[in-house]
């Protein structure tokens, strides 16, 4: 009997093992370990994973130089308050879309883009990349690129953001074969939920709290507080001494050759 226990648990833990090892290897969930001491956020084994493959989550130049991206699946009616926003602060923005976004708010796609912003591919469905082959990645990224071609002046779409934040090394590739570049984020806070927001002032503080030179930020358009916030969020991280740039700007910066100094 005991051998049989025994047997048993040799069994169960060697199925756990591998299926334990099969969800790893089937996809990470993007993540990173917050802090507010206004530095770079520790991301562990994802920083190695992400250099090999040519995807960004912060600039690490030092510069205090800050990137603000939102996701957008969905129109709750504060995207026009914060493109007003951004205006007015002359700041860019990149709005990583699906394609239900493109379908219903076409307008705001053609305002975001004659605004001078980057639409980013958030994928037209809205799947894990990780549970799909790449033919099926590769139409969903195209069909959204379409779409925003059709509604807008962007031709095409350079940065995607994978929907739910998972990757791994095989989709890191295939986007790279796509010709796409994943941009996760290194500042993000709890907003997308429209049934729980909790004040202008939580978005203010999270962010505040977070920010840190060469940041990217996730925000959702979705949210009401994020919506009210952003004017005083610029406003004061300006202050500071924090400059508002491009996902262009930065991506540029990366792949020019560093220069060489010396005799």
């Amino acid at each position: 009997m005991r051998k049989l226990m025994v047997t048993t648990l040799i069994f169960f833990l060697a199925f756990f093992c591998v299926h334990f090892n099969e969800v790893e290897a089937r996809g990470y969930g993007w993540g990173y370990k917050k802090n507010s001491n206004h530095e770079i956020p520790d991301v562990g084994k994802y920083s190695e994973i992400l250099r090999e493959h040519g995807a960004y989550y912060v600039d690490g130049s030092g510069e205090k130089t800050l990137y603000l991206t939102f996701d957008n699946g969905y129109e709750q009616g504060f995207t026009d308050e914060i493109l007003d926003v951004l205006k007015k602060e002359r700041v860019p923005a990149t709005f990583f879309v699906t394609g239900h976004y493109v379908n219903s708010a076409t307008d705001l796609i053609k305002r975001m883009v004659d605004e001078g912003h980057i639409i980013g591919n958030h994928s037209y469905h809205h799947p894990d990349f990780t549970t799909v082959n790449k033919d099926v990645m590769k139409r969903e990224l195209e069909t959204l690129e379409q779409a925003v071609s059709k509604a807008s002046k962007q031709k095409d779409i350079k940065y995607v953001r994978p929907p739910k934040g998972m990757f791994n090394q095989q989709t890191l590739e295939w986007a790279n074969e796509l010709g796409y570049i994943h941009v996760f984020w290194s500042i993000a806070i709890i907003d997308w939920d429209t049934n729980a927001q909790k004040g202008w002032q939580y978005a203010y503080d999270q962010v505040m709290n977070q920010v840190h030179p060469g940041a990217i930020i996730l925000l959702h358009a979705v949210s009401e507080d994020n919506a009210k916030a952003l004017g005083k969020i610029i406003q004061d991280l300006k202050k500071e001494g924090y400059t508002f740039k491009s996902l262009d700007d930065f991506v540029l910066k990366e792949k020019l050759p560093q220069p060489i100094y010396g005799y």
